[in-house]
């Protein structure tokens, strides 16, 4: 997507982007300093909206908090959304604080410490085991403080899907148990004690294909029919992952959603219906595409200089915030992402210019031969598909510099 579609979502007033309705000018004002995130509370309500219009009205969304932690995206999204995912102890802290009920809240990735583990029961999260150490520490918690814990587990699928960003599934995997070993485990642990919900199945992020996403779910749901043969209890929970994209560059094209809602349909009308129970929640677990596009960085020009007839504006913000748009977030080739300067963004492009950060290092760059409107000393550059995997993804402690805020408006 070019720059101008992404000015179009937020919108513009007297030449300037808008941000929540307010002008750039004024929000950074308002926040006093850059560089900032800044998060658009009406195109959060609007991504919800716009998947539940589209989505079958089974499936439940889930927000992998992951994508965006900062507090007040979680406490808004918590109204809207049906669950959340979280990934270490700060982050179920963060979920727990929320009106979000604890059972509604489930717990993944690998390497969770014993002491989250513990957290987690004794709040009632449901704990996604990624191996039979997890499940047996989840066991111990579990005796220990009188509780029968919620539990599904993490299933590591017999295949991978094509095309994701981040392959999280299929081959040899931290994530997960691998899928064919799964019924012994189920028939090992099955007078365990826990309350063994069912099962989450991730196979990958960042994909665009909605052919290649409605796939994956199609072999997932028979994946966890084909599992749920050897539970101890009928099947309550299935996690169907996510792996929603969002375009970050030029060439890449927004996900199909209405292609992908119709495979659900088909899904969740057969399949679904004929195989699993009708009070069995369904799940979609969404990050990056409920909150990625709502959130832009901004970050003031501190010099513009010419060296040797390339010309750099030098920003006060950089890689330590945004990680992401530097290409050190997992980019194979580096790639700029949306790029605009926010106090002119009615003005014709003119300039090519390289945007680069503060920090002592050549892997600091924002922008790469970007075309702009004339842009100089104080102007606001403008980084678009900030509302994911920004400010907490990113090396902030390097060099010093203060930390960015955060705002929702």
């Amino acid at each position: 997507m070019k720059p101008h579609e992404h000015i179009a979502d937020f919108g513009t007033v007297d030449g300037e982007l808008r941000v929540g309705g307010m002008p750039l000018s004024r929000l950074s004002a308002r926040v006093g300093s850059t560089p900032f995130f800044a998060y658009d509370r009406g195109l959060l309500d609007a991504r919800v909206d716009r998947l539940r219009s589209a989505l079958p009205s089974r499936i439940e969304l889930s927000f992998a908090m992951k994508a965006n932690p900062m507090p007040a995206v979680v406490q808004h999204l918590a109204r809207r959304v049906d669950r959340i995912d979280v990934a270490s102890g700060l982050e179920m802290l963060t979920a727990l604080d929320t009106t979000m009920p604890a059972d509604r809240v489930s717990f993944a990735g690998p390497g969770k410490a014993p002491a989250e583990i513990r957290q987690a029961v004794a709040a009632g999260i449901i704990v996604e085991v990624e191996s039979t150490t997890e499940l047996g520490r989840v066991i111990a918690a579990g005796d220990q403080l009188g509780i029968t814990p919620n539990v599904a587990i993490r299933v590591n699928p017999d295949f991978a899907v094509k095309g994701s960003g981040m392959r999280m599934g299929g081959g040899p995997q931290q994530f997960g148990i691998d899928a064919e070993v799964v019924p012994d485990v189920l028939r090992e642990y099955a007078a365990s004690g826990v309350n063994m919900l069912g099962f989450h199945v991730f196979a990958g992020s960042q994909n665009l294909n909605a052919e290649i996403i409605a796939e994956a779910q199609q072999r997932t749901v028979d994946l966890v029919s084909s599992l749920a043969e050897a539970l101890p209890t009928e099947l309550r929970y299935i996690n169907l992952g996510g792996g929603f994209g969002i375009p970050y560059v030029d060439r890449d094209r927004p996900l199909d959603l209405d292609a992908v809602a119709g495979s659900l349909h088909e899904l969740v009308d057969g399949p679904i219906a004929e195989r699993f129970p009708t009070d069995a929640s369904v799940v979609i677990e969404l990050g990056r595409y409920l909150v990625g596009e709502c959130g832009v960085y901004v970050t003031r020009v501190l010099d513009r200089k010419v060296s040797r007839g390339k010309t750099y504006l030098v920003v006060d913000g950089g890689m330590h915030h945004q990680l992401a748009a530097s290409g050190n977030f997992g980019q194979a080739i580096r790639r700029n992402y949306p790029v605009v300067v926010g106090n002119r963004a009615d003005q014709a492009t003119e300039d090519s210019v390289t945007v680069v950060g503060c920090l002592c290092t050549p892997l600091d760059l924002l922008g790469d031969d970007v075309e702009l409107p004339p842009a100089d000393i104080d102007d606001l550059i403008v980084i678009f598909q900030a509302g994911a995997y920004g400010l907490t993804a990113s090396p902030t402690a390097f060099l010093g510099h203060p930390a960015p805020a955060e705002v929702l408006v």
